[in-house]
């Protein structure tokens, strides 16, 4: 068996854009994993065609070699986009090599250890705020104007089955701070300090959740690259309080995060945006996350697979990145089935009304857990002409 050609589709996603990298060998079985252009400078898409000019010609089935080959020719540009370039085209042979045994892909990793994935609600009330203009004036969600309603979303979660949510900071209500994730140009965002007024915000938002789900349900909460160490210790001191499962956070800078997490006794989760086994191990070895956050798309599931090895060694819960489509979440929902040391699963649950129709299995979600199929692959292909009936409009 022989990778014959490459393919990309694009599906308008609202405010970002579903991409799907189709791999087709010369027997005409596919593969399928999805990906991100939003994130960085962009170019995925075109990195992806340029490794298509090595792969081409190769056995899918022999994933690691493969992915191996992608990583020695960019070891002088090591991790970034040659590393999600090189995950992307991994989960696509992953889908035909497990087509090719008949089995699904957790079977290649030795799972399933479990086939129910406990999931939480991402981005929870925050999407909704963020893009009003699609939530309220196109797809017709209730209104979030106060903390009233954030405790009424909150009991719907819980109603909805879901023991978790995650949330992040928000503009609530008028005079409330914009939020700066850290990783995109706006006023302020080179400050990177928070003031009483921004701890308040938090302390009011969080407080609504917790109303409405109550005490013995998860909540995260995210603060992406927004702080840095000062302030992310201050946050975390004054949300002890609320019982957070995990203050989610972004840096690149292991000895900052360790610090972070010793400061109090808030459990933190992080490393969302780290690439590679090599990448993990030193916040592994400084004790610097209480759940080690990891992209499978961004990685690979063959390398996330590793890296959750690596983690277990260090006594260390995992838990998936996943905040796109459906693809994106049983592919997930795979890599949660195929190690021992998961804790639970991201998804995105407020979402365009069409998600459903660019894949021919909706994933099953039951009392807020994800029901794994026995399907061969990941269980699920994209909808090509549902693609193409939703097709982005937006350059790539």
């Amino acid at each position: 068996m022989k990778i014959a050609r490459f393919e990309h589709l694009h599906a308008d996603a609202g405010w970002r854009v579903f991409s799907f990298l189709k791999v087709v060998t010369d027997g005409g079985l596919v593969g399928w994993a999805e990906y991100n252009e939003g994130y960085g400078a962009g170019g995925l898409t075109a990195l992806i065609r340029k490794f298509a000019d090595v792969l081409i010609g190769m056995d899918p089935r022999e994933v690691g070699r493969n992915s191996a080959t992608l990583h020695a020719m960019t070891r002088l540009s090591h991790g970034g986009l040659n590393a999600q370039a090189i995950a992307i085209i991994e989960n696509a042979c992953l889908d035909i090599k497990a087509k090719a045994l008949g089995v699904p892909v957790y079977a290649l990793f030795g799972g399933p250890f479990r086939t129910r994935i406990p999931l939480y609600w991402s981005h929870c009330g925050s999407r909704r705020v963020w893009r009003r203009d699609l939530f309220e004036g196109k797809w017709g969600y209730p209104p979030l104007r106060s903390l009233d309603d954030i405790a009424a979303l909150g009991r719907s979660v819980i109603e909805r089955g879901f023991k978790a949510l995650k949330t992040n900071p928000c503009d609530l209500m008028p005079g409330w701070s914009k939020f700066s994730s850290g990783f995109r140009p706006m006023p302020g965002f080179l400050d990177r300090r928070p003031d009483n007024r921004i701890i308040g915000e938090m302390t009011q938002l969080l407080r609504a959740f917790r109303d409405g789900i109550g005490p013995d349900s998860g909540l995260m909460f995210d603060l992406n690259f927004n702080q840095r160490a000062d302030g992310f210790i201050k946050i975390a001191r004054a949300l002890e309080p609320f019982n957070l499962t995990w203050l989610e956070i972004d840096t690149h800078d292991p000895g900052a995060l360790a610090l972070v997490r010793r400061s109090s006794r808030t459990p933190i989760g992080s490393l969302e945006s780290i690439h590679g086994l090599n990448e993990y191990r030193p916040f592994l070895e400084q004790r610097a996350v209480d759940v080690a956050i990891i992209d499978v798309h961004w990685n690979g599931l063959w390398e996330s697979a590793r890296i959750a090895t690596l983690a277990d060694a260090y006594d260390t819960d995992v838990a998936p990145h996943n905040y796109e489509g459906h693809l994106a979440s049983m592919v997930s929902a795979h890599f949660c089935a195929a190690v021992p040391n998961f804790r639970i699963m991201e998804i995105e649950v407020d979402d365009v009304p069409w998600k459903d129709e660019l894949v021919t299995h909706v994933p099953v979600i039951e009392n807020g857990e994800l029901v794994l199929s026995d399907r061969p692959g990941w269980g699920t292909e994209v909808n090509e002409k549902a693609v193409q009936k939703y097709a982005a409009t937006s350059a790539l």
